[in-house]
């Protein structure tokens, strides 16, 4: 099993095929993780996944310290007052908020905002630790050949001497997570069409102590009308700022100078630590499978960095192809399953990718009519309305699988989905609400590493189906909450017994057992094939 690319796509799917005690080899073209960030933003839902891989508080030791708002700031010169707020509580008050809900309309974990490349740092240093991952950093995946029973990949030793000296390695999937352009969508020949907008784009990495930064207090980002982003990055003296060019060129000016133009006033930057050019863009290729080949994060989709979309889609797609690929690889798992992983994930990219072009359409709208020669009043009306952008836990929670071949669907219509809230029932295809047990412990915490079988019907009603799946080898946690405790989780959840998946998704819901228990269980492991055998 084969990971090309140890970002944190990549490091996340080897991870989570390790969970499940599956073996799997990284190769990563670069020596360390890059000096720009990049992204800056893990979503709570993101943190709710990695909490599983016991990676959540390793990334929150480095995180920006959880007392800090989030707040999105609008100005039309750093020499007026900002023109709109938007408001985001910090992770902390996030927190807070959760802990004193318990209806299931909250989350496991808050956010948290985290440097790109720290972020990588820790998920390399995981990968290095980890007895099943063999990672091999300054490795680069150059071709492929693939036939019905596994992949030939050519790898270049970029350290090496002589300098790229190639070798060739056999494996029985590829998995390309290496980035938007990526050399595995290419050798397999998928096509990643643009749609919307792309864009020429330079950012500065700097340091600067300039108290005319915070004039107007602190943000997260910090968006002027003339032309510029600036994103604060550890909450002291690390700062991106981000500003579009030509298209198709390369800035090559004093970028100190550009900066201070475009802000409005010139301030003193202590060190450039980098220069970035990008291209903005939003693309979600048109196949995410080839054979025995998987494309996941960017090499899947790219997003503008607006909404925080980019990282936390693949972050989710990881772990979805992740222990899918393990249960096929575990003998657990049928074919269906990893067909099911473009059904899945495919139409969220499609969803994101609408989502951050409608964020990245109030930025240009916000410097267009300040260009245009609108009012002040104007432009605080038009992002006031706007303003509701911020609250969107219903886009990183409530995505629901509801076309997939491996969940047991139901007729009828299906909850409401809300763009602000975490809508706290369980929905086939949907993520099950969290809750907590009587004794304070997250109810996800109790979920197994494969299968689990909540069993709320106080009479142990799934028992049938948990002997079966241990007859079959297949990995399923029982696990039966009883007495007022199963009462108060099924007084939210609204069914006696739920089939959790590995990413908290519910495969299954039911009062009782359905008459053909053997037929369930193949089709939410991909082996529907075999009802009726």
């Amino acid at each position: 099993m084969l990971v090309a690319g140890a970002g944190p796509a990549g490091a996340i799917l080897s991870l989570e095929l390790a969970r499940h005690g599956i073996r799997s080899r990284v190769v990563d073209r670069a020596a360390a993780p890059p000096l720009f960030p990049k992204m800056d933003y893990i979503n709570a839902r993101s943190m709710e996944l990695l909490r599983r891989l016991g990676l959540a508080d390793r990334i929150r030791a480095g995180a920006v310290p959880a007392g800090f708002d989030a707040d999105f700031v609008f100005l039309t010169g750093v020499d007026e007052p900002p023109v709109a707020v938007w408001r985001q509580p910090s992770p902390r008050a996030q927190a807070e908020r959760y802990a004193a809900a318990d209806d299931g309309t909250g989350a496991v974990e808050p956010y948290l905002r985290i440097t790109g490349s720290l972020l990588e740092d820790v998920l390399r240093q995981a990968l290095r630790e980890h007895p099943l991952v063999d990672f091999e950093e300054s490795v680069e995946l150059t071709d492929l050949e693939q036939d019905p029973d596994g992949v030939t990949v050519a790898l270049a030793d970029r350290a090496a001497a002589p300098a790229g000296r190639g070798r060739e390695l056999r494996v029985e999937y590829l998995v390309g997570c290496d980035g938007g352009n990526s050399a595995v969508r290419r050798a397999l020949g998928v096509d990643q069409p643009v749609s919307g907008p792309s864009s020429s784009r330079c950012s500065v990495y700097f340091r600067s102590s300039d108290p005319l930064l915070r004039r107007h207090g602190r943000a997260f980002i910090t968006t002027s009308a003339r032309g510029i982003t600036l994103v604060s990055r550890d909450e002291g003296e690390l700062w991106t700022a981000s500003f579009q060019i030509p298209d198709g060129t390369r800035f090559d000016g004093d970028p100190v100078a550009a900066m201070g133009e475009k802000l409005g006033e010139a301030f003193t930057v202590d060190e450039v630590l980098t220069v970035s050019h990008w291209t903005g863009t939003l693309a979600v290729t048109e196949r995410y499978r080839e054979g025995r080949v998987f494309l996941a994060g960017d090499a899947a989709h790219q997003f503008y960095p607006f909404g925080g979309h980019g990282a936390n889609t693949g972050i989710a797609d990881a772990v979805d192809l992740g222990w899918k690929l393990a249960a096929r690889l575990g003998g657990w798992g049928g074919e269906d399953l990893l067909a099911s992983y473009e059904e899945e994930r495919r139409p969220v990219a499609l969803f994101n990718k609408e989502m951050s072009a409608n964020l990245l359409e109030v930025w240009r709208r916000f410097g267009q009519l300040a260009r245009d020669g609108a009012s002040r009043e104007h432009l605080a009306g038009f992002l006031e309305r706007e303003a509701y952008q911020v609250d969107n836990s219903g886009i990183h929670f409530g995505h629901r699988y509801h076309r997939s071949r491996v969940v047991a669907a139901e007729p009828g219509p299906a909850p409401r989905w809300d763009w602000t809230g975490i809508t706290p029932r369980v929905w086939p295809g949907g993520r099950v609400p969290a809750v907590r047990l009587a004794d304070g412990t997250p109810l996800f915490d109790r979920l197994g590493p494969g299968l689990t079988l909540v069993d709320l019907s106080g009479t142990g009603a799934g028992a049938p189906l948990a002997k079966l799946a241990a007859e079959q080898g297949v990995p399923l946690e029982h696990l039966a909450l009883e007495g007022a405790e199963g009462a108060a989780v099924r007084a939210v959840w609204g069914a006696g017994l739920v089939l959790v998946r590995p990413d908290q998704h519910a495969a299954w819901r039911g009062d009782r057992l359905p008459e053909d228990a053997p037929a369930l269980l193949d089709l939410v492991l991909g082996r529907a094939k075999a009802v009726g055998a």
